[in-house]
């Protein structure tokens, strides 16, 4: 006898089936776009992490900073992460490319023993440069101007050696700086209010300088309540410590000087450059080095020169030379100047002024000179490690005499966020008009999410920051302040230079190479902030090279915004585990499914001979 069949019992059964299949489609498809979204491998413990806190909620970050204790790293459960130990106190000041006892193994001639020697992989230190007993942090802006923490940098010598100068005095636990100068003893403010009655420096026309042997800076640190932003540099030499102490000060410096090498800054990158008594022979080597000055000057730019052989018929005395040789020594200068198309718009007992025409058709003497040597070189901005030679770089081309060759610039601030000339006549391949405001959009959208990461962005806790990948200089268009400045890097492997339009913006930076150490000295920012740095140099230095280049330049307490693939700052953040960072993972401003993420850092304070743990 047949089984009775129940009818119900099967259309249950068919419907749960029906169920199932659905569900199985279902569970394929989203595991099928999980896959296409790039959103898997490491980027499930990413998520882990940020549902633990929102993007507004960094528990175990603490951007204030503190001198009396130690920050504790939370526990990765991660036993192999890799300890970096401190290096020996004698490295407090560690310069790898600017090492003293490596330069005296270089030639004196052009100052190449003064130029950047780099330690090959075999002399590098894999150890954490520890920070001097006793430091704190820098007086906020402007207060640090004009006084620096004696124990930040312990050396008095100029004190002694400039003192007559007004460059600095040490006073208790402090170093003040009275704002003079060799050529400027009352004052910086007074020197600049001479040069503001010749050049327009306090309509925003002028925005961007260049000073040559800066010495402490005070010229630049002055420029900044005129809204001039002053990229300085001077060489680490018998002068201990002036440019860390320029860096202390809170005023954009870095190691360098005009010897056998090309500047790294693009062509036509600053407003004004000065020269106070900075000791380059600006007529030697057939005018080299006036003529590298005139690569950096925009057309219609302004050259400072104060010191010998300026007023030399009044001073030769004084600076222990015969007349005859500052007699010639003026003559050299003046005959390259007319060769650079420089006119002479003003001299005075102690400092001249020349001005570099807008253009090519405004100087028809070069045209007709035979013995110009013009450059041969297509691109003048593709300056890095290469040697300097005595021609000059060609004008871009106008349509008529009265248009500045590669375009007008706005007044700032109006130029920071208008479209750059660079930008506007397709120089820079790949970006147009529109891309470049899409760049400022993004980078205001993501500026606004590191103010809700970190509140203390805005308050000037930090006044020197980095940018080691700035691209457009879209993020210091964005985080823009008085109470701040940002050093532009772009880096030399970039496949388009871009540092030109950074310039163009009113901003300042430099061309440099993350597989070596910058040309500073540690702690010299506050802040760093890396977009995509390790992507884009992933095979062609170890990770840790940069990592510990990174906390080197960084200061005790300092912060880190990193921005990169998520499988990508896994890595990282397991290696600065053992660098006694503080971190943090969150998702992207567009949600957890974008394999893009922030990786946020506070390097705790220790000081040297201070262990981890101490409190």
């Amino acid at each position: 006898m047949a089984p009775k069949i129940n009818h119900g019992e099967g259309r249950t059964r068919n419907s749960l089936s029906l169920i199932v299949v659905i569900g199985l489609c279902c569970f394929f498809y989203v595991l099928g776009a999980w896959q296409w979204s790039g959103f898997g491998k490491g980027d499930s413990i990413a998520l882990q992490i940020t549902k633990q806190t929102a993007c507004t909620d960094i528990q175990n970050l603490n951007f204030e900073t503190h001198h009396s204790g130690l920050g504790s790293l939370s526990d990765l459960g991660d036993s192999e992460t890799k300890t970096f130990e401190p290096c020996d106190d004698r490295y407090t000041d560690y310069t790898p490319c600017h090492d003293q006892n490596r330069a005296m193994t270089y030639p004196r001639d052009n100052m190449v023993y003064r130029e950047r020697h780099c330690p090959s992989d075999e002399e590098k230190l894999y150890c954490l440069i520890p920070a001097p007993k006793g430091y704190v942090a820098p007086f906020p802006w402007p207060k640090s101007r004009d006084y620096v923490p004696y124990a930040n940098v312990p050396y008095k010598s100029l004190t002694v050696e400039k003192a007559v100068q007004n460059w600095v005095h040490y006073e208790g636990n402090v170093f003040r700086f009275p704002g003079g100068g060799t050529q400027f003893p009352q004052g910086a403010d007074n020197y600049i209010d001479q040069l503001a009655s010749v050049i327009p420096i306090d309509n925003g026309t002028l925005r961007t300088a260049l000073d040559t042997g800066c010495g402490v800076a005070s010229w630049g640190a002055y420029l900044f309540k005129r809204n001039v932003l002053a990229m300085s540099f001077a060489p680490r030499d018998s002068h201990e410590a002036q440019v860390q102490f320029a860096l202390e000060r809170g005023v954009p410096v870095v190691i360098g000087v005009l010897g056998s090498i090309e500047l790294p800054y693009p062509s036509r990158a600053f407003d004004m450059a000065h020269c106070s008594r900075c000791l380059i022979p600006w007529g030697a080597n057939d005018g080299v080095y006036m003529m590298e000055v005139d690569r950096v000057l925009r057309p219609g730019g302004y050259w400072v020169l104060s010191g010998p052989p300026i007023n030399w018929k009044v001073n030769y005395q004084v600076w222990k030379r015969t007349k005859e040789d500052f007699e010639e020594e003026q003559r050299k200068i003046e005959e390259i100047a007319e060769l650079l198309c420089w006119e002479k718009i003003y001299e005075t007992a102690e400092f001249a002024i020349w001005r570099k025409r807008i253009n090519a058709e405004s100087c028809t003497q070069r045209q007709d000179e035979i013995g110009v040597n013009i450059c041969e070189t297509t691109n003048p901005d593709d300056v890095w490690y290469k040697k300097m030679q005595p021609c000059i770089n060609q004008y871009p081309e106008v349509g008529n005499p009265e248009e500045f060759a590669g375009g007008e610039l706005k007044p700032f601030p109006q130029r920071l966020n208008a479209v750059p000339p660079r930008i506007s006549s397709g120089s820079v391949p790949g970006f147009s008009v529109k891309s470049y405001h899409e760049d400022n959009r993004l980078w205001q959208k993501h500026v606004k999410t590191y103010k809700k990461i970190n509140d203390l962005l805005d308050t000037g806790r930090y006044r020197n920051i980095t940018d080691m990948n700035a691209c457009l200089g879209s993020f210091a268009a964005a985080i823009e302040s008085p109470k701040l400045w940002v050093m532009n890097v772009v880096p030399t492997i970039a496949e388009i230079s871009t540092l030109g339009v950074i310039y163009e913006r009113g901003l300042i930076g430099i061309y440099h190479d993350w597989c070596e150490a910058f040309s500073t000295y540690p702690r010299t920012y506050d802040l760093i902030h890396a977009n995509g740095v390790f992507s884009l140099y992933q095979n062609k230095c170890k990770m840790e090279d940069i990592l510990l280049e990174m906390d080197r330049i960084l200061r005790p307490e300092g912060a880190v915004i990193l921005r990169d693939d998520v499988d990508v700052l896994m890595k990282v953040k397991k290696m600065v585990t053992g660098m006694r960072w503080n971190t943090k993972l969150l998702d992207h401003e567009d949600g957890p499914l974008v394999p893009e993420k922030i990786l946020v850092a506070v390097k705790q304070y220790w000081v040297g001979g201070s262990k981890s743990d101490e409190q």
